[in-house]
């Protein structure tokens, strides 16, 4: 079982483009891109949202 990070909007970057070994890898790249983010005074909208899919090779 492999995995991808896709972006909501569907645009490809250097994270939406790795094919992942587990779904803790791909949690684990998320969780570096918005670690930085406090939720209290967090600006959404100049970072893309990022799903973790399943890929059935």
């Amino acid at each position: 079982m492999t995995f991808r990070i896709r972006r909501y909007d569907g645009i490809d970057d250097e994270v939406t483009m790795q094919e992942i070994e587990n779904y803790e890898q791909a949690y684990d790249i998320l969780e570096n891109i918005y670690s930085d983010i406090c939720c209290s005074d967090a600006d959404y909208d100049d970072r893309p949202y990022y799903d973790i899919i399943e890929i059935n090779n």
